[in-house]
């Protein structure tokens, strides 16, 4: 008798062990799915970007968004009672929060020297007029729009004269300033095989309270993003190394950059720009689309001077929302 009940309970024992090692299984494709993910956020430089669709400028265009996995990874963790897999969220929820935690904190309150607003505006605003009044009333010091087209260009110089008696245009760019402005010119950021009628950029000097500040406004060529293609960021990277030579060459101090650069400051596509500049603080800011946010496309980017605070702003007509840049003047770092 004794010896059919131990019989009994090693056959229920051997009956246990393939789903006790199901169990340990999927805690370890858990487990090995988050240590990728971790990878992935730490180390997202170490993706190459010189095979076809450009891998590692599409994931750094959407890096924050890859946190969203993390609490997923968790929930499917703790539904399957794997605290392999539960430990393991733990590393990309770190990676993570190294990398975007400080858009978490409050940004600095300190009243700006200047205050900035980068647009792109659309060529396809159905309300340039009230598009132009929403950007007035923010007060800022300068006002960049992008995709000025030659049949709304009146209607915003109109609305914005009474509060801007300062302006400069070079083809579908425009500065809009309350200080005065000298030493305009366009900016050539052409990429291989665009014709002469393309202007994009140009180059000014604000004199405001605080001094002379040169100021470029540019609008970068756009990405495409296919199934078959990637992402096409070609024309685009080549237009930010022509903008970032001529930002290199620049000899006033302080400077400022604001445009639609079609790429998030993470994007390796703009280390020519990045490289030069300081970027603005650790702050989410989406700007695109206007819809339904995913990233930061349009920015404010400064040298010898610092943004202390940037936001979104709310949606005019345009399928990019405004984003507002607090900069404050600072002495020029050493090696300039």
């Amino acid at each position: 008798m004794g010896g059919q009940g131990a019989g009994r309970e090693a056959g229920r024992r051997r009956r246990r062990r393939p789903e006790q090692w199901s169990w340990r299984r999927r805690g370890r494709v858990l487990a090995g799915l988050a240590s990728l993910l971790a990878c992935l956020l730490a180390f997202h430089g170490a993706v190459p970007d010189g095979l076809p669709g450009r891998p590692g400028s599409l994931l750094e265009t959407f890096l924050p968004w890859l946190g969203l996995a993390v609490p997923l990874l968790a929930a499917l963790a703790v539904l399957r009672r794997a605290a392999v897999a539960g430990l393991a969220a733990l590393l990309p929820a770190a990676a993570w929060l190294g990398l975007f935690g400080g858009h978490l904190l409050p940004g600095e309150e300190r009243a700006p020297d200047l205050l900035a607003v980068q647009h792109n505006v659309s060529d396809e605003n159905p309300d340039p007029a009230g598009t132009a009044r929403a950007l007035a009333a923010t007060g800022a010091d300068l006002l960049a729009l992008e995709e000025l087209t030659p049949a709304a260009e009146p209607a915003y110089a109109a609305e914005l004269a009474p509060r801007y008696p300062y302006h400069a245009l070079a083809g579908t760019v425009g500065l809009w300033s309350k200080h005065p402005l000298a030493d305009v010119r366009p900016v050539d950021i052409r990429p291989t095989g665009i014709g002469e009628g393309w202007n994009r950029a140009l180059r000014a000097t604000a004199r405001t309270p605080h001094g002379e500040v040169a100021v470029y406004v540019a609008h970068l060529p756009s990405l495409r993003l296919s199934p078959t293609h990637g992402f096409g960021s070609v024309r685009r990277d080549e237009s930010a190394a022509l903008l970032g030579a001529a930002i290199a060459a620049e000899p006033a101090d302080p400077l400022i950059l604001l445009g639609d650069l079609n790429g998030t400051v993470d994007d390796r596509g703009l280390d020519p720009l990045t490289s030069r500049t300081q970027p603005p603080p650790r702050d989410f800011a989406f700007s695109w689309p206007a819809a339904l946010p995913l990233a930061r496309i349009d920015q404010v980017l400064t040298r010898s001077a610092a943004v202390t605070r940037i936001r979104s702003l709310p949606a005019t007509g345009s399928d990019h929302l405004p984003v507002a840049a607090h900069i404050t003047w600072r002495a020029p770092a050493r090696g300039r």
